[in-house]
């Protein structure tokens, strides 16, 4: 215990790099260890931080220090991911097998991370061995400095709502289903923090507002979440505070996060919270409980219903989410004094993902390259110029249309470029993409194929800025994004099985200079593993 302690103490000391010493330092250790959980009834191997499932959430303000120490006291390695925060200069700490080695059983790693001038709703997630179906996720919110207006009151109360479709059987029975290459089944039921239907609740008082920060957690399925007699006022998506819409009914795609306020304007009853399936032919249905304070009764009736396949209300909903530009963000400054539109872009991506069977088993593949990774985190490959371990340029950024192959695919970027990715949707179901170190300009989706024409109908004005967005079937999303953030950054589906069989790659941004100004060191603490193992970091 006493060398843990002093081991705590010389990273504080000694590790914080990239840090401003002037910015708050919280410090957070957790425990993740195997436990029983019982979400839907039914024992299972899940996995728990501090005893927790999900785990603890993280609260925060823009540009905090986040020092978490992470002992893996499972049978075998470890990682975890940070979806939605930037890591500015600092993709070292992503904890994705392509920047960072995995904790070993029995071991320690301590992330050192600054939300930089970042604010919204994220979460985090194990990011190995399909660790994702077993639990170690939780909720990361950055609240804004208390300087820094935020355009709504202070709501009530503040609730994390983890919601995402789950499995009875543990994730080592669905990982080997996809090591044997073959499909998953389709999931079992819905989670609500944990709990199956009416196993969450969350308490409210007549006449008062409170925000709900909802993540899709989730493996594969899209949902969609509502309030029964109750509306949500959109606030903020995943950093950018939103054009103030009401719904009756959001849809949350996987991987995706939304903050709404819902005002208690009902008789003091139990109300239902409804979270459904969207797209599929069987629909899940899992519910909480909006619970008043001196209620009269419990919930009655049936749930509220919601939309079940409707492409095109899903689609319109997605293009009504726009920017308040006139809200602040994590500065003073207005969000929409960053006028992305007026920017010329100098390089057009298009990603198109695909489904096939390499040598017998199902593979999916972006441009149809499906992602291999190597025993070597790629980040620590570029950094000691360890050859053999990828080839910058291996996944083109032009569809292909040749077969699915294996690769390690990393596709190169110049550091300050300001580009158009286009996500090109020729299969029959909703992606959903996600890029890290980054949030990006949603400008515009649409059915079809992407042309230059597609162009003309651009939203370059209130764009939201998010870093997770859906494309529908045979359809199209297009992107915009500045490359201001050097490093080696994931980009993938949120569709676990597809990420876990090959539909990600790695984008390299890179800046020739190799300044401190650009990106930070590699830290001191950082683990080496495959063929960095042995390789020294710095000097401590």
């Amino acid at each position: 215990m006493r060398s843990n302690i002093l081991a705590s103490l010389l990273v504080v000391a000694v590790l914080c790099l990239g840090t401003n010493a002037e910015d708050p330092y919280r410090f957070i250790t957790w425990n993740v260890t195997y436990g029983d959980i019982y979400p839907l009834g039914v024992r299972q191997q899940g996995i728990l931080i501090n005893g927790q499932f999900p785990g603890p959430d993280i609260h925060s303000v823009t540009n905090d220090n986040l020092i978490i120490n992470v002992f893996n006291n499972l049978p075998e390695p470890f990682l975890i991911s940070w979806n939605g925060v930037q890591q500015r200069r600092n993709s070292w700490q992503d904890g994705v097998y392509g920047t960072t080695c995995p904790i070993p059983p029995g071991k320690n790693f301590t992330y050192t991370l600054q939300v930089k001038d970042q604010i919204g709703s994220f979460f985090y997630f194990p990011s190995l061995a399909f660790h994702k179906a077993a639990g170690g996720f939780g909720g990361l919110r950055i609240l804004s400095r208390p300087r820094i207006p935020v355009p709504f009151d202070e709501p009530a109360g503040d609730y994390t709502v983890l919601i995402g479709d789950w499995y009875k059987k543990n994730h080592t029975d669905l990982k080997a289903i996809l090591d044997r290459g073959k499909k998953l089944p389709f999931p079992d039921g819905i989670l609500i923090n944990g709990r199956g239907s009416n196993g969450a609740s969350f308490a409210v008082e007549q006449g008062k507002t409170y925000r709900f920060r909802i993540s899709n957690v989730g493996l594969m399925n899209s949902l969609n979440i509502r309030f029964q007699s109750h509306t949500m006022k959109l606030v903020e998506v995943e950093g950018t505070h939103t054009v103030q819409t009401t719904y009756s009914s959001l849809d949350v795609h996987v991987g995706q996060s939304y903050s709404v306020l819902v005002t208690a304007d009902q008789p003091s009853q139990d109300f239902y919270i409804a979270v459904s399936s969207r797209f599929t032919n069987q629909v899940l249905t899992s519910t909480a409980i909006l619970r008043y304070a001196n209620s009269a009764g419990p919930v009655s009736g049936p749930p509220p219903g919601g939309p079940t396949i409707q492409i095109d209300w899903s689609l319109n909903q997605a293009r009504s989410i726009r920017t308040n530009l006139t809200a602040s963000g994590p500065r003073p400054n207005p969000q929409g004094s960053y006028h992305y539109g007026l920017i010329n872009t100098t390089r057009t991506i298009i990603l198109a993902n695909s489904a096939g069977q390499v040598n017998g088993k199902q593979r999916y593949a972006v441009n149809s390259v499906s992602f291999v990774p190597q025993d070597t985190p790629l980040k620590l490959a570029d950094f000691f110029k360890i050859g053999g371990v990828f080839r910058v340029g291996s996944i083109s950024d032009k569809p292909s249309g040749g077969g699915i192959y294996l690769d390690t695919s990393v596709m190169g970027a110049d550091f300050r470029a300001f580009i158009e990715i286009v996500f090109q949707n020729n299969e029959n179901i909703v992606q959903s993409w996600h890029l890290d170190g980054y949030a990006f300009f949603v400008v515009g989706m649409d059915g079809g194929q992407w042309t230059p024409a597609s162009r003309k109908g651009y939203n370059l004005n209130d764009a939201v800025s998010r870093c997770t967005t859906q494309v529908y079937p045979k359809s199209w999303t297009a992107i915009y994004l500045s490359l201001d953030n050097v490093g080696m950054w994931n980009l993938r589906t949120e569709f676990w099985a597809r990420q876990y069989l090959g539909q990600q790659f790695y984008l390299r941004v890179y800046s020739p200079v190799e300044s401190i100004r650009d990106e930070y060191p590699i830290p001191r603490n950082a683990l080496t593993c495959g063929k960095a193992a042995g390789r020294h970091t710095r000097p401590l």
